[in-house]
């Protein structure tokens, strides 16, 4: 396990191992399942970001759950521009359907208020959000996560899906930037 990476201008230190990550998302997975067993749930993994956040999730809870993707960006860099843009819709019929969002941070939680209130004018029974990371310091919005794996400060992370600019994604543990004054 690498204690420090760099990606592009900055330097990042351990932060979270994958092993504490994989506690974390497994323990959720249990505690997802009591809640919504019997209830159809459909799981939509929010790219890019949260796909193995997804993954690791999915790998804990029953066969027969139904899973999809969509994609929403409002990130350049290591600053949220604030503006939601729509990459790729969830698909299939959410009529009346327990959705459960899994994202791989919410930190202002603008982007994920934007698409629980899109999904319920849509049709959606209910809106759930699971995120494996929480920032509740860095909120701008009255959003509050149904399912958190672990809560964190408000320091600009990469790993498990996370990136900076596309790189860092595949590390399966979690760094934080250090910040050289």
């Amino acid at each position: 396990m690498e204690e420090k990476i760099r990606l592009k201008d900055k330097d990042f230190e351990l932060f979270i191992p994958e092993a504490k990550i994989v506690a974390a998302i497994r323990k959720m997975a249990g505690i997802i399942w009591r809640d919504t067993e019997r209830k159809n749930p459909l799981f939509v993994g929010i790219l890019n970001g949260a796909y193995m956040f997804t993954a690791e999730l999915m790998c804990h809870l029953p066969p027969a759950c139904e899973l999809t993707f969509a994609a929403y960006s409002s990130y350049r860099g290591t600053q949220s521009e604030g503006v939601v843009q729509e990459v790729l819709p969830v698909r299939g019929d959410i009529r009346n359907r327990l959705i459960v969002l899994l994202e791989d941070v919410v930190d202002t939680g603008l982007t994920m208020q934007y698409v629980m209130r899109k999904l319920q004018q849509s049709g959606a029974g209910r809106v759930c959000l699971a995120t494996m990371l929480f920032k509740p310091g860095s909120l701008k919005c009255d959003l509050k996560p149904d399912y958190v794996g672990i809560e964190i400060a408000n320091d600009f992370v990469v790993g498990f899906g996370l990136d900076y600019d596309g790189l860092g994604r595949a590390s399966r543990n979690i760094y934080k930037v250090q910040n050289n004054h």
